[in-house]
């Protein structure tokens, strides 16, 4: 009597696991960017903290956009986090380019915006 062994692997789980920390990541910086948006206004280190936060949040943008694709291809699943992490991408380069041009009348509410929709990304994971 021949017994069959068979082992299986999600690779979709492990893309959904890196998916959901780079989702996580995200929304952890845009909060922090929210705090040090704060000290930019009370403390005299502020606008270097905001500064590094910049850079640091806009490459979590772009780990949530590998993330997505990583997650999407070997499985071959839904497109739909691919198109949602390109325009979160999208939107933190507008961010981006209107804190550098000193634009907070529009730089604030999409920050309050870009963080909501992180949010809720996080929770639909």
């Amino acid at each position: 009597m021949a017994t069959q062994v068979t082992t299986t692997t999600d690779a979709r789980c492990d893309g959904s696991t890196f998916l959901r920390v780079a989702v996580a990541l995200q929304t952890l910086t845009i909060f922090l960017q929210a705090v040090s948006a704060g000290l930019l206004l009370t403390a005299s280190y502020g606008e270097t903290l905001h500064g590094i936060g910049a850079r640091v949040m806009y490459g979590a943008s772009m780990l949530y956009v590998l993330a997505a694709v990583l997650a999407w291809k070997p499985g071959g699943g839904s497109t739909r986090p691919v198109w949602h992490a390109s325009g979160f991408l999208a939107l933190a380069s507008v961010q981006v380019v209107l804190g550098i041009a000193h634009v907070p009348s529009v730089h604030l509410p999409l920050g309050v915006l870009m963080f909501g929709l992180s949010l809720l990304a996080l929770v639909r994971r």
